[in-house]
């Protein structure tokens, strides 16, 4: 199927790794420019030279800007024109006890999880909505729904990001702009993986049997009976941000592996 993105242009926050990576890849492949985003030079150099060895063709650069730094996130969003599709994927985690989580960390959580896509969202909708064309993407999470009591400020940000998206998409009336929001379920991102590993190598077990322990034993609600990997969330973000998706819009589609069982 031709997603028809071949004159689009794309902005992932955060997509040096994971989701916002496996997402450039997709549009990459669909013939998309796409600009990604990370934390230091280092690693948007390294995922550059990863994705043009898999689409040698590839029109993708890197803008360096970490999201917990205001002065970075402002200069980042001076070299931003002429976008048509923007995921706000960036976001940390971390398992905390609620009586642990200090004021700084619900300041810092929330600056990167949402303020980021406010930010980002703030300055291009306009400019979408201008056109009459445009596509925002949220990357939140099935803790926004179901949130994790290890987590709550975790929760917190991504349920936050549903209230965002849904307000925006309320903006974007009679025009081809549309604002939806993904949830997704437990993956196997890089963050993911090296906590596996390090529980893993804590208490001398096979990476694979955690993995299959933590399934089991926090997410056994999982219809797929497994992580999902982060291509299978990117298929759905590159369909939203297509033409093809224009009848969805201010939704909350879920990729989430059949974790959350409500209607």
């Amino acid at each position: 199927m031709d997603l028809q993105l071949k004159s689009k242009t794309a902005f992932i926050s955060g997509s040096t790794q994971g989701i916002g990576f496996a997402i450039a890849k997709q549009l990459l492949t669909e013939g998309a420019k796409v600009i990604i985003n990370g934390r230091t030079q280092k690693k948007i150099d390294l995922a550059i030279q990863s994705l043009i060895k898999a689409i040698p063709d590839a029109d993708v650069s890197g803008i360096v800007a970490d999201f917990s730094n205001t002065d970075q996130v402002n200069e980042l969003l001076t070299k931003l024109s002429n976008i048509d599709i923007l995921i706000n994927n960036v976001g940390i985690f971390e398992l905390k006890r609620f009586v642990e989580i200090g004021d700084e960390d619900w300041i810092k959580i929330f600056e990167i999880n949402v303020l980021s896509g406010i930010r980002l969202s703030r300055l291009l909708l306009p400019k979408m909505l201008e056109k009459k064309w445009g596509r925002i993407i949220f990357i939140s999470s099935e803790s926004a729904i179901n949130i994790p009591e290890n987590m709550i400020h975790y929760g917190m940000t991504k349920t936050a990001m549903l209230s965002i998206s849904n307000g925006l998409a309320k903006l974007t009336k009679n025009t081809e702009v549309t604002v939806n929001t993904i949830l997704g379920g437990p993956t196997y991102s890089d963050g993911v993986a090296e906590t596996i590993t390090q529980i893993a190598l804590a208490q001398n077990q096979d990476v694979e049997q955690v993995k299959t322990y933590v399934m089991n034993n926090f997410n056994p609600s999982s219809l797929l009976q497994r992580f999902i990997d982060p291509s299978e969330i990117a298929n759905l973000a590159v369909y939203l941000s297509s033409p093809l998706s224009i009848a969805t819009n201010g939704a909350a589609l879920r990729a989430d592996g059949g974790v959350l069982n409500t209607i």
